[in-house]
Formats: structure tokens, sequence, C-alpha cells
């Protein structure tokens, strides 16, 4: 169910920082909770109109090539990737591909030499086909002006779809919060070297 929020003058005034505000019923709790109920409805729109625009295609794409992965045996890896990231493009707007070692701070088989072994192979197998799937789409979505936040979530699947061995699929808030912190750590590392 979509919600659509309807705000007082003072409470618009509040939102845009007007100094002129003397409104006190509308606090910075209400208004952050408006903004992320407001943000979390914009995103299921865009996911709805993604889908039904174009996405579902790609993300069978995505699919299509986990199966085939699926079959070789030795894909296996490779296609358990394809259906994350097939599930991701299918409703791609409020989640953000990161790789694990930024999110758990230690490396595993996917983040370290076979990881990248991985994606060597993957990028000539499939990967470079997908990209240019992605890369079409987003000239397509460009072409229409309407669709030009479509045409840029596809150039960032297109980028995934290079390399996505080692990568995970999170909400925007926890790949922001696992930046934050890699941020606070490497600036806590520099200032105690220097």
């Amino acid at each position: 169910m979509i919600k659509i929020h309807r705000f007082s003058c003072d409470q618009l005034r509040a939102m845009l920082h007007f100094p002129l505000c003397n409104s006190s019923n509308i606090g910075p709790q209400a208004l952050y909770h408006a903004f992320i109920e407001g943000e979390k409805d914009m995103r299921a729109i865009g996911n709805f109109l993604w889908f039904i625009l174009g996405g579902v295609f790609m993300g069978l794409g995505w699919w299509l090539v986990g199966v085939l992965a699926f079959i070789t045996i030795v894909g296996i890896p490779w296609g358990k990737a394809c259906f994350v990231i097939g599930q991701f493009t299918f409703f791609p707007f409020g989640k953000e591909a990161v790789s694990r070692k930024e999110l758990t701070k230690k490396d595993d088989i996917g983040t370290g030499g076979l990881g990248l072994a991985g994606n060597i192979i993957w990028f000539v197998f499939a990967g470079v086909w997908l990209a240019i799937g992605h890369v079409l789409s987003a000239i397509a979505c460009f072409i229409t002006i309407i669709g030009i936040p479509f045409g840029i979530q596809h150039l960032k699947l297109a980028g995934i779809a290079l390399a996505p061995i080692g990568k995970t699929i999170v909400t925007k808030e926890v790949a922001a919060a696992a930046r934050k912190q890699g941020a606070e750590e490497h600036v806590t590392k520099m200032r105690s070297n220097a």
C-alpha cells in the first residue's frame, strides 16, 4: 500500500529549514520518520516500474546464465551468484552491491586471489555479455529521458556483471554503515600513524 504524505505549510517550512517556522507540533523525529516512509514508498514505486518496464528481462537473463552455470557443475559458485544478482536485478532500488571484505572486514574465498581468478573466468564466459545487455538497456532508457534513473541503475548493474564474485547485496543503509565504519577505522589508523 502506498502512503501519500500530506504536509502542512509549517511542516514544509521546517523540512526546508526556513527560519520563520514557529510550529512546535513537528519535531526532528517526526520529519525523519516521514522522510524514511516517503523514501520507502519511492523505492517501492521505482521497483514496480523497473520490473514491468524491462527489469524482468534482465533478471531472467541473469537466472538463465545461473541455470547454465549449474548445468556445468563446475559453475555452481557462479550460478549461485547469478541467482542472487538476478533477484537484485528484479528489484534494485533500495539495495546495493558491496564487497564482502568491506562488509565483514575479513577475506574469504571470493575476495582473495581465487575470487579474482573467478571474476576473470566469469568475465570471459558470461560477464561481458550480461554487461552488454545492461548497457544496451541503459541506452534505451537514456533515450526516453524519463528513464534516466533506470539507465543509471542499468549501468550500475553492468559494472556488477563484469565482476560479481566477492560481492553481496545489502540495503543501502547497511552499505552506508559499512562504508562509514570503514572510513572511521581508516581515519583512526591514519591518525595513529601520524
